[in-house]
């Protein structure tokens, strides 16, 4: 017999933290008592109406009609997958637009899927370029599908998702758009912009559990998925099957759905609900500028132009001289803030401070500021003490009385 394994008494215990980084996000108690509601079947007749709200409150949050809106059991990484084995044969050329790790990841499932990648590199911390993707759709006339991410969580970097839906279009080709760091934290229009495949993730700006991807298809999209001449390479994440348990008149086995975690969902989308879209990215937007204002005055600058910069992922040099870990170290064991690392070409060269959905709070930025100055001064930073903070509410101020 096995020796039983020695154990934590009491059962574990997370240490209380602000989640500052790329994400998951804050969770609000709303939500977390949502997720101890009580568990029941997920063909049960009461958790069948609670998927029907569930999906008009994503078509809400993705600002679209599509019927076929629901969650993937699944963190985004799933979401992106289930896009890319239902509209990608073998053969298939792809457009793929790479400014980040996550576009890199779009380049390793077409070739996954057997499809052939046209990559539109752009330089890291950059939007996408539209020309660039016009001329590869000139220069690759059969290509099939675009595919692009809105919100580059590795840079911090926004792209024009209406300009380059349009582009796809006029030469009629699908669209696949990564919104998972978007949604909920800037304007994700998925009708005015006419996106095809639009996925996201529950764990960032809608600050729900990790693990589901919210997602969406057009009707042209879905028509191209009933046409395949040929089965999905995952059986999982087929589309086809699928629509037997999320579609409008059926719901069939297919899966052993979260319902724990689905119940989470609801409530994070209510939360958003509640608020207005409209107002969740101005929110977004008012704790950017004051962390901006603050950061400005321990000398730091930030990765992207401002033109194309999220406000929820605040991607920033690191100062001259100053070591990665040891600051992002301190921040977390002696503060309590976690903020994210550099990724791919940029580790070890930037932070990501993340305010995005419950962790985008005028008390966060003003911790976070505090922390920053504190650990900053005692590696040799020059700064006036309190003068992080002192801007930031200089700029809420602002703010306050521009409106």
């Amino acid at each position: 017999m096995l020796m039983s394994p020695e154990i934590t008494p009491g059962g574990y215990t997370p240490p209380e933290r602000r989640l500052l980084g790329p994400g998951p996000s804050d969770i609000s108690t709303r939500v977390l008592q949502a997720l101890a509601k009580p568990t029941i079947g997920y063909l049960d007749p009461s958790f069948v109406g609670m998927m029907e709200e569930l999906k008009a409150l994503l078509r809400y949050s993705f600002q679209t009609r599509n019927a076929l809106t629901f969650p993937v059991s699944g963190p985004g990484s799933a979401g992106m997958e289930m896009c890319f084995v239902n509209l990608v044969n073998p053969g298939d050329k792809v457009i793929v637009c790479r400014n980040g790790v996550f576009g890199g990841r779009m380049v390793e499932n077409v070739e996954r899927c057997g499809g052939i990648p046209v990559i539109v590199d752009d330089v890291w911390g950059t939007p996408v370029d539209p020309q660039k993707v016009a001329d590869a759709f000139r220069q690759h006339p059969d290509a099939c599908v675009l595919a692009f991410v809105h919100a580059e969580t590795s840079t911090g970097a926004l792209s024009d998702a209406d300009t380059l839906c349009r582009i796809a279009r006029e030469h009629d080709a699908l669209t696949i758009v990564d919104t998972v760091t978007s949604l909920g934290g800037v304007p994700v229009l998925v009708d005015q912009w006419r996106a095809d495949a639009v996925y996201s993730g529950s764990q960032k700006c809608l600050s729900c559990t990790p693990g589901l991807s919210p997602i969406t298809f057009s009707e042209r999209a879905v028509d191209t998925v009933k046409g395949r001449n040929r089965k999905s390479q995952s059986w999982f994440l087929d589309l086809n099957l699928l629509l037997g348990y999320w579609g409008e008149t059926t719901r069939t086995y297919h899966h052993t759905a979260p319902t724990n975690s689905l119940y989470a969902l609801h409530e994070a989308l209510r939360v958003l609900q509640q608020e207005g879209l409209e107002n969740a990215w101005a929110r977004h937007r008012s704790n950017h500028l004051a962390l901006k204002a603050g950061l400005a005055e321990l000398g730091i600058e930030f990765v992207v132009a401002e033109d194309a910069r999220l406000p929820q992922v605040n991607s920033i040099h690191i100062p001259g001289g100053l070591d990665d870990k040891q600051v992002r170290g301190a921040l977390l064991q002696q503060h309590g803030i976690e903020i994210g690392a550099g990724l791919g070409a940029l580790a070890g060269k930037i932070w990501r401070i993340g305010l995005m959905g419950y962790s985008s709070r005028v008390e966060n930025v003003i911790a976070c500021l505090n922390a920053m100055e504190s650990v900053l001064m005692a590696q040799g930073v020059k700064a006036e003490p309190g003068s992080a903070v002192a801007a930031a509410y200089r700029a809420y101020a602002a703010q306050a009385t521009a409106r």
